[in-house]
């Protein structure tokens, strides 16, 4: 079949095996040009590894460390008439590649919220892997159901104290318009913490440690956006921000659980990138395009492999990482200088439809947005007849 993007709204429903596997052969020879990450990991557990930073730091654990990963993921199988999630794609190329470099690799495909999925994740370990020393928790779900009660959450992305107005970039008509978002209540932003918040990342570790299969000196990392003026209204200080927030007290209980072996917890707040999750927030889009444009002009810019890079090197792995006053690693510095603030500030104001092109990097944000779903990549026929099944023979669960 000839395999087109299919976008609706702030999403692409299919995705291109060739172009996804160029996605991440990319990725690795950032890495590989790099040489070792001194001091790396070499049993690294992934949760949420098929995309973005997740995927990224699957990349840097495997090729930059040589680790042995496992990676959890909730994935759509491809069949013979309709394609896989672009994320089920990026696994059959990073683990074809893996295999080809001789790093074991596995993965689970199911809902990391669930026990019955860490109990999976657990025997594996113990069989095949041995002692995790790097666990990271990379998980984005809108909703969640909690082990225990059986009952459902679903997080809200708006507000909290009074509503919201102000310009955001629809990229469905490529306009500028004016988005209004009404306060959360007091459930929406409980329900919202128990989805983005650190319960889950806390209750793996807790079961992981419990078991015995987290080696001594083992870290593990969650990750947070956490942003400036701009977008605090509707992220920072926000229901998401309240989520992340969550994940400051979950690494504070993970580490003191864990200081028998000297393990450590960390949030690391990264760089706004065009992700999955990102494109659905308001405003989040325009002020994407319009950083992207600052950055890029600067030289600054940096996209998921170089911020996970950066973060394994300068972070994890250094041996005097900098830590804000929160202990958080942070790798967001050049995104929250004040001179690229308000130079996005200042596009900020004057930016409209009709100047989109001239005051924004929207062309950047798009093409970026397309090459999460394996399309945009040049040199990739997608005219061409493509199976998609055929890259996944050795891909099974």
């Amino acid at each position: 079949m000839v395999i087109q993007p299919k976008i609706r709204g702030f999403i692409c429903t299919n995705a291109h095996p060739v172009g996804c596997a160029e996605h991440v052969k990319e990725q690795i020879a950032y890495v590989k040009q790099l040489g070792p990450v001194a001091g790396g990991p070499k049993n690294v557990l992934v949760i949420g590894a098929s995309t973005g930073y997740g995927l990224a730091s699957r990349i840097t654990a495997a090729f930059g460390s040589g680790a042995a990963t496992l990676g959890i993921f909730f994935e759509k199988e491809p069949t013979e008439s309709k394609t896989g999630s672009a994320g089920w794609y990026n696994t059959a190329a990073f683990e074809a590649a893996a295999d080809a470099a001789g790093l074991w690799n596995k993965h689970l495909n199911g809902d990391a919220f669930t026990d019955e999925l860490k109990a999976k994740a657990i025997d594996l370990i113990r069989s095949e892997m041995g002692k995790i020393d790097l666990v990271v928790y990379s998980l984005a779900a809108p909703r969640r159901k909690d082990p225990v009660t059986g009952e459902v959450y679903s997080s809200v992305l708006k507000p909290i104290g009074q509503a919201y107005t102000a310009k955001n970039l629809n990229t469905s008509k490529r306009e500028i318009e004016e988005v209004s978002v009404e306060p959360a209540n007091d459930d929406e932003i409980f329900n919202t913490v128990k989805v983005m918040g650190g319960e889950d990342w806390e209750r793996w570790l807790d079961q992981l440690n419990a078991a015995g299969v987290l080696a001594d000196n083992c870290q593990t990392v969650a990750y947070t956006y956490i942003g400036k003026e701009l977008t605090w209204p509707i992220y920072g200080k926000a229901t998401i921000g309240k989520a992340k927030e969550d994940l400051d007290r979950a690494a504070a209980a993970i580490t003191a659980k864990l200081s028998a072996q000297h393990g450590k917890a960390y949030v690391a707040s990264l760089k706004a990138l065009v992700t999955q999750a990102s494109s659905a927030i308001p405003i989040m889009p325009l002020y994407i395009s319009l950083l992207y444009r600052v950055m890029k002009a600067e030289g600054t810019h940096e996209g998921c492999i170089e911020q996970i890079n950066g973060l394994f090197r300068q972070g994890l792995y250094a041996a005097a990482p900098q830590l804000d006053d929160a202990g958080r690693l942070r790798m967001d510095g050049k995104e929250l200088s004040d001179h690229v603030q308000q130079a996005v500030k200042d596009l900020w104001g004057q930016v409209t439809t009709d100047t989109i092109d001239s005051l924004t990097d929207y062309v950047g944000y798009h093409n970026e947005f397309l090459r999460l779903f394996g399309f945009g990549y040049q040199h990739v026929d997608y005219d061409a007849d493509v199976s998609p099944l055929s890259p996944l023979q050795h891909l099974v669960n």
